[in-house]
């Protein structure tokens, strides 16, 4: 079932990657889970920037033509998914240095279920003050990075030792995988597709 492991990673996320790891599902499987999650935010985004508004400290309430949060759903979506993709098969390819040799499941899995807690993160767009949502997606970075140091032992199969060392290669693949992303959304509005504001 999709998400069945969803409750596990943030209740005994320990247990629940030696589950994970015991009964690998398939590809599919792992590609629905962020298909299903990657809804979060995008929905949340379309909903916050067309009905609620986002404020900036002081400022006016800012809100979106319903067209332009539209476009701005779907990018961030596809590019949550594409982002996703990308850290698996980074995941992948980082392994064979530390004498891991996991499947591309294995990989999906990991990167999937550790960016879980990112895109529940989404949530905090229904209260649509920048401050909340910042402070919330650090939380939500913060228990993402611990999935993934709690996880790569178990799903790789590699000693804490050098489980350390690899997640941590990881985590700094993930942050240079956001600055292109976000460059590219720099790129994308300066290009005349940036969103269109109500006034």
């Amino acid at each position: 079932m999709i998400l069945n492991h969803l409750l596990g990673i943030y209740t005994h996320p320990r247990e629940e990657w030696a589950t994970i790891d015991k009964k690998h599902e398939n590809c599919v499987y792992a590609l629905s889970h962020i298909l299903v999650i990657a809804l979060i935010p995008s929905l949340v985004t379309y909903y916050s920037a067309t009905q609620l508004g986002w404020k900036i400290g002081a400022g006016d309430t800012i809100r979106l033509t319903e067209q332009s949060a539209f476009i701005v759903s779907i990018g961030l979506y596809v590019g949550l998914f594409l982002g996703v993709l990308a850290l698996a098969f980074m995941i992948r390819e980082l392994a064979g240095i530390f004498d891991a040799k996991p499947t591309y499941t294995q990989s999906l899995e990991l990167a999937a279920y550790t960016a879980t807690p990112l895109f529940m993160v989404g949530f905090a767009g229904l209260y649509p003050q920048l401050w909340f949502v910042m402070s919330v997606g650090l939380v939500g970075l913060s228990y993402s990075v611990y999935l993934l140091y709690a996880g790569v032992p178990i799903i790789m199969h590699i000693p804490e030792e050098k489980g350390f060392i690899y997640a941590s290669s990881v985590v700094t693949c993930g942050l240079v995988l956001l600055s292109v992303l976000m460059a590219a959304t720099i790129i994308a509005w300066g290009s005349g597709f940036g969103p269109q504001f109500l006034h």
